[in-house]
C-alpha cells in the first residue's frame, strides 16, 4: 500500500489487511501501544498533539463559536441551543454565540458537549482531516465529544458514515453491535429502524472495550454503538468518513439522463401522481429511456468528472497565511522552496485542441502553454523543491509557472502555512 501517514495514526498493524478485510466490514480496535509501535517513532504518542481538554476550553470560551458548531445532549436528548447561546455583545451583534457559563452549568449537570466541525475550528485537527481525505479518497469531517464522568451522551445508534474514534482524554466504555441495516445510505438514518436497533443493542455485543488515551476504534457505517464515560471526564474525536458508494456512482450516471429533453418535459397539467394508472405511462417512458441510456457504452470519464466533485470539494486544503504567501510571491527567486498545498486535489491533462496543458482544480481549470509541462510536472510532484532545481525547457519558465501556482494557491512556501500544516507536505493527484 502507498504510504498513508494519516491513516497510520488511526490504524495499527497491516494497512493492506485493513483495506482488504476490515474497510467497510469490521470494527477494528487499535491500542495506543500498537499505534506507537507501528507509527513514526518521532511522533508524539497518543493524540495529545491533535486535541486536549484545554483546547475544548479555548474553543468554548474565546473563539466566538456559533451554532451549529456546538451540540449539547444527555441520554440521547439534544438540548435546544437557546439554552446555551446568546448575544455576542457590542460589535458582534449575533444572537447565537456560545455562552461559556451556560455550557459550564450544563456540563456540570451531566450533559455531553459535542463540538461539531472541529476540522474547521482547530488547526491540528484540520491538518488531520486534510491528510485523511488524501489517504482515504473520501471526504472527512471531525467532531469532538466531551462527556462528564459516568455519563452517556447518546443511546445505541448507528451512523451513516464510517468513523474513527480517537480517545483524547479520560476513558470511555464502548459497546458495539452488528448492524441491523448494513451499509446505510445518508438518507437511511438509524431511527428508521429504531425498534430493531433497541432489540439488537439489548443482546451480546461484538465488542465491549474501554478506550484509553491514544486508543483508536474504527466502526463501519451501520454498526450499532453507545459509549459511557468512566470515572473521569472523557474526550474523544470522531472522524466521520463520508464514503462514496456504488449507489453514488449510479446517481452520477443517472444525472446524465438530464441531457434528454423528453425526460425534462413536464408531466401533464392536472396529473394525479397518487393514481398508479395515471402515472404508469410516464413510468414506462422513463424506464424505456433509461434502458436505452444504459444499453449503450457509458462515458466513464464524464462520470468521473461529475463524481470527483464530491471528494475534491469535500475537504478544504491546508490553510495558508495570506500575507506570508503574498510576500513569498514578491520575493520569489531561484532559492525559494515551494511545495504543493496539502489536500488540494488536481489533475493535469493535455488539451489536444489547443496544445496547451490544463490543470483541473476543484473549482476551476487553469491553462498553461505546452512549454510549461516540464516545470509543472516537477512542481506538482509532491515534495518540497528548490525553484532553481526545477527542470525547464526555456530559462525562466519554472519561475513563471511557480509564481502563477502560488497566486492561485496551488503551491505554498514552508513559512506560508500554519504551524501544524508544516509537519507534512504533499499533494493528491487523482
Amino acid at each position: 500500500m502507498t504510504h498513508r501517514p494519516f491513516l497510520r495514526r488511526c490504524v495499527a498493524g497491516d494497512l493492506d489487511a485493513f483495506a482488504d478485510e476490515a474497510w467497510g466490514r469490521q470494527a477494528v480496535l487499535s491500542r495506543a501501544d500498537d499505534l506507537a509501535k507501528d507509527g513514526d517513532p518521532d511522533a508524539e504518542r497518543g493524540f495529545g498533539d491533535l486535541f486536549s481538554l484545554d483546547a475544548v476550553d479555548e474553543l468554548l470560551s474565546r473563539r466566538g463559536l456559533r451554532t451549529p458548531f456546538l451540540r449539547v445532549a444527555k441520554q440521547g436528548t439534544v438540548v435546544d441551543s437557546k439554552h446555551f447561546t446568546g448575544d455576542g455583545g457590542v460589535g458582534a451583534e449575533v444572537t447565537d454565540q456560545v455562552r461559556d457559563d451556560r455550557i459550564a452549568g450544563l456540563f456540570a449537570d451531566g450533559h455531553t458537549v459535542v463540538l461539531q466541525g472541529v476540522h474547521r475550528t482547530w488547526d491540528p485537527v484540520a491538518h488531520l482531516a486534510t491528510g485523511l481525505n488524501a489517504d482515504l479518497g473520501h471526504p472527512v469531517q471531525v467532531n469532538a465529544y466531551i462527556t462528564p464522568p459516568s455519563s452517556t451522551g447518546f443511546s445505541a445508534h448507528y451512523d451513516v458514515h464510517d468513523v474513527f474514534v480517537l480517545q483524547i482524554a479520560g476513558t470511555k466504555r464502548w459497546h458495539v453491535h452488528a448492524p441491523v441495516h448494513p451499509d446505510p445510505l445518508r438518507n437511511q438514518p438509524w431511527n428508521d429502524h429504531a425498534a430493531a436497533v433497541r432489540e439488537q443493542a439489548a443482546g451480546e455485543p461484538l465488542l465491549d472495550e474501554v478506550l484509553h488515551p491514544g486508543d483508536a476504534l474504527y466502526l463501519p457505517r451501520g454498526f450499532l454503538h453507545s459509549a459511557t464515560a468512566q470515572g473521569e471526564v472523557s474526550a474523544h474525536l470522531t472522524v466521520g468518513i463520508h464514503v462514496l458508494t456504488r449507489h453514488a456512482v449510479l446517481e452520477t450516471l443517472l444525472a446524465g439522463l438530464a441531457d434528454d429533453p423528453e425526460l425534462r418535459a413536464s408531466l401533464p397539467l392536472g396529473v394525479d401522481v397518487a393514481d398508479p394508472a395515471a402515472l404508469a405511462p410516464h413510468v414506462e417512458a422513463v424506464a424505456r429511456k433509461a434502458a436505452e441510456y444504459f444499453g449503450r457504452p457509458l462515458d466513464a470519464g464524464r462520470t468521473s468528472r461529475r463524481l470527483r466533485g464530491r471528494v475534491w470539494n469535500g475537504n478544504r486544503p491546508e490553510s495558508l497565511l495570506p500575507l506570508r504567501q503574498a510576500a513569498a510571491i514578491a520575493a520569489l527567486d531561484a532559492e525559494s522552496v515551494v511545495r504543493p498545498r496539502l489536500g488540494l486535489r488536481h489533475r493535469t491533462l493535455p488539451d489536444a485542441g489547443s496544445g496547451k496543458v490544463v490543470l483541473d482544480l476543484p473549482d476551476r481549470s487553469l491553462e498553461f502553454p505546452a512549454a510549461a509541462a516540464t516545470p509543472l510536472a516537477t512542481l506538482l510532484a509532491g515534495g518540497p523543491v528548490r525553484l532553481g532545481d526545477v527542470p525547464e525547457d526555456e530559462a525562466g519558465d519554472a519561475t513563471v509557472v511557480a509564481r502563477r501556482l502560488l497566486k492561485e494557491g496551488v503551491l505554498v512556501t514552508p513559512d506560508a502555512v500554519t504551524g501544524a500544516d508544516q509537519r507534512d507536505g504533499g499533494t493528491t493527484d487523482t
